[in-house]
């Protein structure tokens, strides 16, 4: 399926964190009818493997394997799809913990679930802005932002988010930057306030800064201050498991190694 592109939001209603909108999401998740074999797969996907995701599925399709189709967005809100019962195949999610969710509420298929992928926490700023930082201990983030704020995604529940927080208070400056998130429902939409020079800076995946022009990465975190960054898949139960792992196989291919290496992603031996 075509990627859902989320529209800005009003200027007044632009950085507030909301609930409605991603209750909404969720509810279209389960409006979202399922695919039978002859149709297709339904991948649940993080938003920042859009690009690459996609090219690897057209692969698969092209070599003889299901139609799939995949619905973007955050791993948060697609896990809770998932476990109000939205129909899926496979889940992609951007960290651990949502999947971790899944699995213990007994919905990820015995067998299937694996580390795919991980990526780097970078800060971003317009293509054209002239922010210089390196990221540091108690670096000066909130004297860099001036009047504007700092885009994120959610950190309450957003994987970006989390890790992004998490840098930030073992750096010691999340107290002084707490109150200037520009926050987001997802890593996309963090990046778009950042490429329209809406927001002085913002904090991504490596792989989304290399996906738009419009943005340049002033620094990268240090791995030490935030969890990894692992993309675990799994087949969802009660879908089409046997189609699911042949596209979880797929994966994992020298095929798709060089789509998510392009992307700037690294596919981890399982």
């Amino acid at each position: 399926m075509a990627a859902r592109r989320h529209e800005p939001a009003p200027a007044t209603q632009r950085f507030r964190f909301r609930g409605a909108a991603t209750l909404a999401a969720a509810l279209l998740g389960l409006a979202f009818p399922a695919l039978s074999p002859a149709q297709g797969l339904t991948v649940l996907a993080a938003s920042s493997l859009r690009g690459p995701l996609d090219a690897v599925a057209a692969e698969f399709t092209k070599a003889g394997g299901l139609p799939v189709r995949i619905s973007f967005a955050s791993s948060s809100a697609l896990a809770r799809q998932a476990e109000a019962g939205a129909p899926a195949d496979v889940f992609v999610s951007a960290d651990l913990d949502w999947m971790d969710h899944l699995d213990k509420r007994g919905l990820i298929a015995a067998g299937t679930r694996a580390n795919l992928l991980a990526n780097e926490l970078v800060l971003i700023a317009p293509r054209q802005g002239a922010v210089q930082l390196r990221i540091a201990p108690g670096f000066p983030v909130a004297q860099a932002l001036g009047g504007g704020r700092i885009a994120l995604a959610n950190p309450a529940s957003v994987p970006a988010g989390k890790y992004a927080k998490a840098a930030f208070t073992a750096l010691g400056v999340w107290p002084s930057i707490e109150g200037r998130v520009a926050g987001a429902e997802n890593v996309r939409a963090a990046l778009a306030l950042v490429s329209r020079g809406e927001a002085p800076l913002g904090v991504v995946y490596r792989t989304d800064a290399m996906a738009d022009a419009g943005v340049r990465v002033v620094d990268a975190f240090p791995a030490g201050t935030h969890p990894p960054i692992v993309y675990p898949a799994a087949a969802v139960k009660g879908g089409q498991v046997a189609e699911a792992k042949r596209f979880l196989d797929h994966l994992r291919s020298p095929a798709a190694r060089t789509a998510w290496e392009r992307a700037g992603f690294r596919l981890l031996a399982n």
